[in-house]
């Protein structure tokens, strides 16, 4: 076999992950573009340019608490109030990382997939049957969190590009982020088989919010999912046994 012949065996299944990972990942491009353009202008309107929206997000890279990092780093926070609030707005990592211990054990890129797993990668590379036939899940894993590693980040920088050369008013704007959470968990509860773990969420999250308020109930919520998935999980376990 030739070198050319060799090298396009080598280029198509690489070319095949990246487009079964690009069309699993165009929801959370739609979504990203939004989120980023949003947190761009807001970024901008305090004052950042363009070169510090992409820092954030390449070096940041969190989502939600960039939109609050933003409040944080114009109010002058301190850097021990800026952790406990990072570990309140991503405890969930703490939650729905360590289902990705074994996925992620002896991949190539672990550390570049632990940085970039943020929500919307989790619901799509925890999602076992979402990879294609015949595709390798590693390369599969690493499209999808690199894909929307850059949606994320392209949509700062045209949000921060925008926003310099059309002020505008910025109320509103993060309400995005919670538009993104609720089109994705649609899309589970309408392509998944059980509903449990869905239900779960939603009922704990409700129960924390009504005794805690919407400033403290996501430790709590967390904390209650993981217990009642956790007993599930075991009386499914004890009943297969």
């Amino acid at each position: 076999m030739d070198k050319k012949a060799e090298k396009r065996r080598g280029i198509a299944p690489a070319f095949r992950g990246l487009k079964a990972a690009f069309l699993d990942t165009v929801p959370v491009l739609t979504g990203y573009l939004v989120l980023g353009i949003g947190f761009g202008v807001i970024f901008r309107s305090h004052g950042y340019g363009v070169l510090y929206a992409a820092a954030m997000s390449i070096f940041v890279y969190a989502g939600s608490m960039q939109y609050v990092a933003v409040d944080m780093i114009v109010g002058g926070a301190s850097l021990l109030a800026a952790a406990l609030t990072t570990l309140m707005v991503n405890a969930r990592h703490l939650f729905y990382g360590i289902s990705m211990v074994e996925p992620y054990q002896n991949v190539r890129h672990k550390p570049f997939l632990i940085f970039t797993l943020t929500d919307e990668t989790y619901s799509l590379v925890s999602h076992r049957e979402g990879v294609p036939a015949q595709e390798s899940p590693t390369r599969y894993y690493f499209f999808v969190s690199l894909l929307n590693y850059l949606y994320w980040i392209s949509g700062s920088v045209i949000g921060a590009a925008i926003g310099a050369v059309l002020p505008f008013s910025t109320e509103g704007i993060d309400f995005a982020l919670t538009a993104l959470f609720l089109t994705i968990f649609t899309e589970q509860w309408l392509s998944g088989k059980g509903h449990g773990p869905a239900v779960i969420g939603v009922l704990c999250s409700v129960l924390a919010l009504l005794l805690l308020g919407r400033d403290d109930f996501l430790l709590l919520a967390m904390a209650l999912i993981l217990l009642l998935l956790w007993l599930t999980g075991k009386r499914e376990v004890a009943r297969y046994e």
